[in-house]
């Protein structure tokens, strides 16, 4: 402050001599040009002070000692829920994804304000009592059923900062249900092959023994043993063409088809079992061609399915009827419709899966594996289309394929 003083007297009396003088007769110019450079010399030789703040040595080591927000800036990038807890398991942070699953959790709240199962909190507090890792399934059913895997670890202390623990939530829903399809297809499959091989079985253990010679019997037996291993050749051929069509599901065909000639074709090859059936087919085409892009022989199984489901379950109908739209402006679709006696609601939106059957005994009796629409699905999925399904009791079914 002294210096800044003396300065300021210096230049006080620079402009004292400088008025001085000018009173005295000197030229204006010349006064006020020394002025200034004597001004210039006073304030060159002045020195400049920059101010540094002081780092606020208290709010940084209290930054270094809390591990916390260095740990949650690398968690929040995190796809999957996930909780820090301490070791009174009260939460101390959670991710956007455990708020979007768990709902906004307090913080400072414990972890059982959100997290009631008993399995849950046992397993939280073992691995707080004994540092060691931990896992269970949970499963929840509202909003919605979901299936999680929890898995709790402690947290490394970091500059002798407070003991964590890391709760992730692992949702493994598609896995669960994946496994539920899977053991109930090996179940079904094992059921429907378990049924021809009984039969198979028995009537050539009547004709080694009571019936070995029983030329009438034999001649009977093996009409039904022919049919029981054509059925199961059929089911194996469903089973491998499922196979097929998964692993292939991803790529969509490139090849474009004209669906006039392969519902024509189909249509011929159907001929003698509508006959056997009493049913006619009729197809009500466009004259031009109606392209779209697909696989061609995969297009005839699912034009072969529907038509030959339409002439077995709606025969008492008489009529089917096969419409190719190409409407301006419109998906290209492909209907079947039937006059038979029609699908219970309920059971609609399950007849594209595997083995269902709206009847069990009439579906048999017809021959069907109960993969035919399945199959349709699969190859649908694969070229990006939808089937639809309108039916009504007593009035019949109508299944459209929509590319």
């Amino acid at each position: 402050m002294a210096a800044v003083r003396r300065e300021w007297l210096l230049l006080f009396l620079l402009t004292v001599v400088a008025v001085a003088a000018v009173a005295a007769g000197l030229s204006w110019y010349v006064v006020a040009g020394a002025w200034l450079i004597l001004v210039a010399i006073v304030a060159a030789r002045r020195p400049v002070v920059v101010s540094v703040p002081e780092p606020d040595e208290t709010e940084e080591d209290e930054f270094s000692r809390d591990p916390l927000p260095g740990i949650a800036a690398t968690l929040s990038a995190l796809d999957i829920p996930v909780l820090l807890l301490n070791a009174e398991a009260v939460v101390r942070w959670e991710n956007k994804a455990a708020e979007r699953a768990l709902g906004l959790l307090p913080i400072g709240s414990h972890l059982s304000a959100r997290l009631r199962s008993p399995g849950i909190l046992d397993m939280v507090n073992e691995t707080i009592a004994t540092g060691e890792p931990n896992q269970i399934e949970h499963s929840e059913r509202l909003p919605s059923e979901r299936v999680y895997l929890l898995r709790i670890a402690p947290i490394e202390p970091v500059d002798a900062g407070e003991e964590l623990f890391l709760l992730s939530f692992r949702d493994i829903s598609e896995l669960r249900r994946l496994d539920r399809m899977r053991s109930d297809f090996v179940a079904n499959a094992s059921h429907e092959l378990r049924t021809p091989l009984a039969s198979l079985r028995g009537f050539i253990e009547t004709m080694q023994g009571p019936a070995r010679s029983d030329d009438a019997a034999k001649e009977r037996f093996l009409g039904i043993m022919l049919d029981q291993a054509t059925r199961m050749s059929r089911l194996v051929d469903d089973l491998l063409s499922l196979s097929r069509l998964e692993l292939k599901s991803h790529i969509a065909p490139d090849q474009s088809v004209d669906l006039r000639p392969v519902i024509g074709h189909v249509r011929d090859a159907l001929l003698p079992l509508a006959e056997e059936l009493g049913v006619e087919i009729r197809l009500y085409l466009p004259d031009e061609k109606v392209e779209v892009l697909g696989d061609r022989d995969e297009l005839v199984e699912v034009v072969e399915n529907l038509i030959e489901n339409a002439c077995k379950y709606g025969q008492e109908g008489k009529f089917v009827d096969v419409f190719l739209r190409n409407e301006p402006s419109q998906p290209v679709e492909v209907s079947v419709v039937d006059r038979g006696p029609g699908i219970p609601a309920e059971h609609v939106p399950r007849l594209t899966e595997r083995f269902y059957r709206v009847s069990v005994a009439d579906s048999r009796s017809k021959k069907g594996t109960g993969l035919g629409l399945a199959i349709v699905k699969h190859i649908l999925t694969r070229h990006r289309a939808r089937l639809i399904v309108k039916s009504e009791l007593g009035k019949g079914s109508e299944f459209t394929v929509r590319f």
